[in-house]
């Protein structure tokens, strides 16, 4: 009887760590998702815009990675099929690498509501408004 109380008490103990452990998974991409900010395109810098200018005209683009798919590993921005996002590079002046800022743009043609700005390498987002 010892032998079957303790087992039952494991498979409680379990399953309440698993449901904490998912609980908190969930919890934690809600407020990843909550905690991003938005920005008014003329608020941007002016490389941003210029590179918002170049991707409604569809290019050309400065860089060969500019255009390509973005992955979203990071899930910060909202959970879409795999080849939604794109990512653009925005010019960082003295740097001459791409350095770490990009507009990430979402959907087959980009409008300002599916774009997002990162000057920290996708650390953070910021919805792009008009």
């Amino acid at each position: 009887m010892r032998q079957f109380l303790a087992r039952e008490s494991v498979r409680r103990t379990i399953g309440v760590l698993v449901g904490a452990t998912l609980l908190f998974a969930a919890l934690a991409g809600t407020a990843r998702e909550s905690t991003r900010s938005e920005v008014k395109a003329s608020a941007l810098p002016a490389e941003a815009r210029m590179t918002l200018d170049r991707i409604r005209a569809g290019g050309p683009f400065p860089y060969p990675r500019d255009g390509v798919v973005f992955s979203n590993r990071e899930h910060l921005l909202p959970a879409k099929a795999r080849g939604y996002y794109h990512e653009y590079t925005v010019p960082t002046p003295g740097v001459r690498s791409r350095g770490a800022r990009r507009i990430v743009c979402g959907g087959a043609v980009a409008t300002l509501s599916e774009c997002y700005y990162s000057d920290d390498h996708y650390q953070s987002f910021r919805n792009i408004q008009p």
